[in-house]
């Protein structure tokens, strides 16, 4: 049985990019776990069926739009608290860069996204403060996969 290749939660990164021409991406400091979720909205229909229209029918489903959702939480840190704070209180959408690093390939999507929540907090009063993101895709997150050599 082979072994699956994996990757470490290092290679995982999000990252936002600035308003330059060609825009120069960084990876926000203090998250200390993220995730990508990927959506794809959907529409029922039933399919009857020709032979017995009495017969209960089976739901079709077409696709109807693609999101991808990035949600990451960690430290409130003093480095990118207003990259964050910049990023929500904006009205458009801000350039963003998902990767992923495997061993041969990673995989990279970009375009922009909105940043919809920051939740700032402290669990216990001697703790560090915390920071929660969630962001939403504004368009289309382009993927490309690039082999590693």
């Amino acid at each position: 049985m082979a072994q699956p290749e994996t990757t470490k939660g290092g290679r995982f990164r999000v990252l936002l990019g600035n308003d330059a021409d060609p825009i120069v991406y960084e990876a926000p400091c203090g998250f200390l776990s993220k995730s990508l979720t990927l959506t794809k909205g959907l529409e029922d229909i039933a399919l009857p069926d020709c032979d017995d229209p009495d017969k209960v029918p089976w739901l079709g489903r077409d696709a109807t739009s693609l999101s991808m959702t990035i949600s990451g939480e960690g430290v409130l840190a003093a480095q990118s608290v207003e990259t964050w704070l910049d990023a929500w209180e904006s009205t458009d959408s801000v350039p963003a860069k998902v990767e992923i690093e495997f061993p041969a390939k990673t995989i990279v999507w970009t375009g922009f996204m909105q940043v919809a929540t920051l939740t700032m907090g402290h669990p216990t009063p001697q703790g560090r403060v915390t920071n929660n993101v969630e962001m939403s895709s504004d368009g289309e997150m382009v993927r490309v996969v690039n082999a590693d050599t």
